[in-house]
């Protein structure tokens, strides 16, 4: 096997517009350069009716192949660099750079970023394994899009059927599944909702009461509204997902409303507003939620760039009997503007038992401060040197503008072990309970690390601790 051998790049359809920020090779092949419209302006609006406008947004690049071994990556930028992070930090990727040109070398398949000049018009790379055991599109319970652009509209799924999108292959839709079984979305194309208006359809992906999902390697880019939706689903499993291009108000990432026993592993999320979030709601359109848990569900290496709201949450709405037994490990948010990690119970859930294990925060980029957007037209005017810091976390049992149970929650047994941040300065950690019905308590930080000091005492960190909070223990 030769050094292009090991490498698949498909070539993009005729339709699609190359960046005109970067081109890519691999292993000397080269590499289409797509585009995606991101945020560029911290200010959002509470679900309006209107589209955002274009000038709080900015067009990012992303690429995509599949390597079979180490390959080496040359990036040629169309500005000049004055520098350059490739993140997340803990892949170790060092760029050397000759003029507008930069070098390094992946190991192993895994997203990763390229930020030249800071954050804005980011290069976003997308490495995975090879791929195995295509579909055979002659199966009858198979729909195949082939390289090409397709514009299939809602495609709705049953029970037993598969949706495969080959490499090369973008696919304008989006994928609906109610009441099914065994089914499965995979391949390494394009599903794009950029040809939906806001809110005409639920999301780019929604199963709704569906057992047994799989949802593997593709790239989500542009939904309408939030963009991969389980509900009331059981053993939905998603793995090397892509989502990018996620700029309208209130666009979330993946969120499961009162599911359980699923898992997502191996994705990158790119989110306007919550990346990876857990809803109990009273209803999702006419189907009611609120007797259905969310419990047994693991989020793990995950890669989380958030533009607005929070990269792992837990609520705001808990509509829902408990909220237990999530797990967070091995995940790496490279940005974050409002909230790393947060349980924030505005409902009657029991939230408890919730582990956030080897979570890596990388808050030492140039976020700037957000804005609540008061009137149509509002322009973005906040000065570059106003730096926003994000909360590290935060536990809270409250009254929202979300809350619709008539009783409230508690939370217990939240446990964070090897936390690691890189910030420009410290994070706050903040903890609030309700009253002494519904309190915060029992919670345990294993060592914490800010800026490689282990924090030891509340003394060592930015700990804000109102009334409600049981004893804290850190270690």
């Amino acid at each position: 096997m030769n050094r292009t051998d090991i490498v698949v790049a498909h070539p993009a359809p005729v339709e699609e517009t190359p960046s005109a920020d970067y081109t890519l090779a691999v292993n000397a092949q080269p590499v289409f350069v797509h585009q995606a419209r991101v945020s560029a302006q911290p200010i959002n609006q509470v679900w309006p009716g209107y589209q955002r406008p274009l000038e709080q947004t900015e067009l990012a690049a992303f690429a995509t192949w599949d390597m079979a071994g180490p390959v080496d990556v040359v990036v040629v930028s169309a500005r000049p660099i004055r520098d350059v992070k490739v993140r997340p930090a803990s892949r170790g990727v060092e760029p050397s750079q000759e003029g507008q040109t930069l070098r390094f070398t992946l190991d192993r398949p895994g997203p990763i970023t390229v930020e030249v000049n800071g954050m804005h018009r980011a290069l976003h790379l997308f490495a995975n394994a090879p791929e195995a055991d295509a579909p055979d599109p002659s199966d009858p319970t198979v729909r195949t899009f082939g390289p090409g652009v397709h514009c299939p509209g809602v495609i709705r799924m049953t029970s037993g059927q598969t949706v495969y999108l080959a490499g090369g292959a973008v696919v304008y839709g989006a994928i609906i599944a109610e009441h099914a079984e065994n089914i499965v979305i995979r391949g390494r194309g394009i599903l794009d909702g950029s040809k939906f208006s806001r809110g005409e359809v639920s999301a780019l992906i929604n199963t709704i009461d569906c057992d047994h999902v799989a949802i593997e390697d593709i790239i989500l880019r542009d939904p309408c509204g939030w963009t991969l939706v389980p509900v009331m689903c059981r053993n939905v499993h998603i793995r090397n997902i892509k989502l990018i291009g996620l700029w309208r108000y209130n666009a979330d990432g993946i969120d499961f409303v009162n599911s359980r026993h699923c898992s997502v592993e191996d994705s990158f999320v790119r989110a306007y507003d919550d990346c990876i979030a857990f809803k109990g709601l009273q209803a999702y359109g006419a189907f009611t939620c609120d007797q259905e848990p969310i419990t047994e569900i693991q989020v793990r290496r995950c890669v989380l760039w958030n533009d607005w709201g929070r990269a792992l949450e837990i609520g705001a709405e808990t509509v829902a009997s408990e909220v237990s037994h999530l797990l967070f490990e091995d995940c790496d948010i490279i940005h974050c503007l409002d909230v790393a990690m947060e349980v924030q119970n505005g409902d009657r859930a029991h939230c408890h038992h919730l582990l956030f294990k080897n979570i890596r925060v990388e808050l030492d980029d140039d976020q700037t401060r957000p804005v609540y957007q008061k009137q149509e037209g509002q322009v973005y005017d906040v000065d570059a040197s106003e730096r926003h810091l994000a909360q590290l976390i935060v536990l809270v049992t409250c009254r929202n503008m979300w809350s619709k149970d008539s009783t409230r929650g508690r939370i217990d047994d939240i446990r964070y072990e090897d936390i690691e941040v890189t910030a420009w300065a410290t994070p706050e950690l903040y903890f609030a309970g309700l009253d002494a019905e519904h309190m915060v308590q029992d919670v345990s930080i294993e060592n914490l690390r800010i800026n490689g000091r282990r924090v030891h005492t509340q003394d060592d960190a930015r700990f804000n601790i109102k009334p409600f909070v049981g004893p804290l223990t850190l270690g």
